[in-house]
Protein backbone atom coordinates (compact mmCIF):
# COMPACT_ATOMS: atom_id res chain seq x y z
CA UNK A 1 0.00 0.00 0.00
CA UNK A 2 0.74 3.57 -0.61
CA UNK A 3 1.98 5.60 2.63
CA UNK A 4 1.08 9.07 2.09
CA UNK A 5 3.03 11.97 2.38
CA UNK A 6 3.15 14.41 4.79
CA UNK A 7 2.16 18.48 3.59
CA UNK A 8 5.94 19.07 4.60
CA UNK A 9 7.25 16.06 2.68
CA UNK A 10 4.63 17.40 -0.89
CA UNK A 11 6.47 20.78 -0.19
CA UNK A 12 9.80 19.86 0.07
CA UNK A 13 9.16 17.35 -3.48
CA UNK A 14 7.36 19.97 -5.26
CA UNK A 15 10.55 22.81 -4.84
CA UNK A 16 13.07 19.90 -5.34
CA UNK A 17 11.38 19.20 -8.54
CA UNK A 18 11.05 22.73 -10.06
CA UNK A 19 14.15 24.41 -8.29
CA UNK A 20 12.53 27.72 -10.94
CA UNK A 21 10.01 27.80 -8.23
CA UNK A 22 11.98 28.49 -5.03
CA UNK A 23 14.14 30.96 -7.43
CA UNK A 24 11.83 33.15 -8.53
CA UNK A 25 11.97 34.37 -4.86
CA UNK A 26 15.04 36.31 -5.45
CA UNK A 27 13.92 38.09 -8.81
CA UNK A 28 13.89 41.35 -9.45
CA UNK A 29 11.15 43.70 -10.38
CA UNK A 30 12.20 45.49 -13.84
CA UNK A 31 9.82 48.04 -13.58
CA UNK A 32 10.89 49.11 -10.37
CA UNK A 33 13.18 52.16 -9.74
CA UNK A 34 17.24 51.81 -9.62
CA UNK A 35 17.78 52.24 -5.60
CA UNK A 36 19.94 55.40 -4.80
CA UNK A 37 23.12 54.44 -2.91
CA UNK A 38 24.12 56.83 0.21
CA UNK A 39 26.80 58.11 -1.64
CA UNK A 40 24.48 59.53 -4.51
CA UNK A 41 21.84 60.74 -1.76
CA UNK A 42 24.85 63.02 -0.41
CA UNK A 43 25.32 64.43 -3.53
CA UNK A 44 28.77 62.37 -4.23
CA UNK A 45 27.05 61.69 -8.34
CA UNK A 46 29.32 61.68 -12.09
CA UNK A 47 25.62 63.24 -13.23
CA UNK A 48 25.01 66.90 -11.69
CA UNK A 49 21.25 67.08 -12.78
CA UNK A 50 20.15 63.29 -12.25
CA UNK A 51 19.24 60.28 -13.92
CA UNK A 52 16.71 60.52 -16.17
CA UNK A 53 14.15 57.73 -15.53
CA UNK A 54 11.26 57.67 -17.79
CA UNK A 55 9.45 59.95 -20.42
CA UNK A 56 5.37 60.67 -20.58
CA UNK A 57 4.09 62.20 -23.12
CA UNK A 58 0.32 62.25 -24.10
CA UNK A 59 -2.26 63.98 -26.00
CA UNK A 60 -2.68 66.74 -22.72
CA UNK A 61 0.42 66.56 -20.76
CA UNK A 62 4.33 65.65 -21.11
CA UNK A 63 6.48 64.63 -17.65
CA UNK A 64 9.38 63.07 -16.74
CA UNK A 65 10.74 61.27 -14.01
CA UNK A 66 13.99 62.37 -12.92
CA UNK A 67 15.65 60.58 -10.01
CA UNK A 68 12.31 58.85 -8.95
CA UNK A 69 10.28 62.38 -9.08
CA UNK A 70 7.80 63.07 -11.56
CA UNK A 71 8.11 66.18 -13.14
CA UNK A 72 5.55 68.46 -15.16
CA UNK A 73 6.72 70.42 -18.23
CA UNK A 74 7.79 74.02 -16.66
CA UNK A 75 8.38 72.15 -13.11
CA UNK A 76 11.44 72.41 -10.76
CA UNK A 77 13.75 69.43 -10.03
CA UNK A 78 17.14 70.64 -7.82
CA UNK A 79 16.96 73.74 -8.97
CA UNK A 80 16.22 73.70 -12.14
CA UNK A 81 13.32 74.44 -14.27
CA UNK A 82 12.60 71.28 -16.73
CA UNK A 83 12.04 73.62 -20.50
CA UNK A 84 11.42 70.37 -22.75
CA UNK A 85 10.42 67.37 -23.09
CA UNK A 86 10.69 64.89 -26.27
CA UNK A 87 10.90 61.21 -26.95
CA UNK A 88 14.18 60.65 -25.61
CA UNK A 89 15.17 62.93 -23.81
CA UNK A 90 14.78 66.24 -21.25
CA UNK A 91 16.19 69.56 -21.71
CA UNK A 92 16.66 71.40 -18.40
CA UNK A 93 17.73 75.07 -17.33
CA UNK A 94 19.60 76.23 -14.52
CA UNK A 95 20.02 80.27 -14.34
CA UNK A 96 21.50 80.51 -17.95
CA UNK A 97 22.89 76.67 -18.12
CA UNK A 98 21.50 74.68 -20.44
CA UNK A 99 21.63 70.56 -19.36
CA UNK A 100 20.44 67.89 -21.57
CA UNK A 101 19.64 64.51 -19.79
CA UNK A 102 18.68 61.38 -22.19
CA UNK A 103 16.45 58.13 -21.33
CA UNK A 104 19.15 56.55 -23.04
CA UNK A 105 22.93 58.09 -23.06
CA UNK A 106 24.84 55.15 -24.21
CA UNK A 107 22.65 54.62 -27.52
CA UNK A 108 23.53 56.69 -30.37
CA UNK A 109 20.27 57.54 -32.56
CA UNK A 110 20.47 56.62 -36.46
CA UNK A 111 18.35 56.98 -38.96
CA UNK A 112 17.43 54.09 -40.75
CA UNK A 113 18.75 54.90 -44.49
CA UNK A 114 22.52 55.05 -42.68
CA UNK A 115 21.85 51.71 -40.78
CA UNK A 116 21.17 50.23 -44.07
CA UNK A 117 23.91 51.98 -46.12
CA UNK A 118 26.50 50.72 -43.29
CA UNK A 119 25.22 47.08 -43.51
CA UNK A 120 25.48 47.26 -47.46
CA UNK A 121 29.21 48.16 -47.53
CA UNK A 122 29.83 45.42 -44.71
Amino acid sequence: MAERLSAPLVLFAVLSACPAAHAQGALADPTRPPTVTSAEAAGDTAQPAGRLQSILISATRKLAVIDGVTVPLGGKVDGATLVAIDETQVTLKRGEVIETLKLYPNIERQAVEDAANQKESR
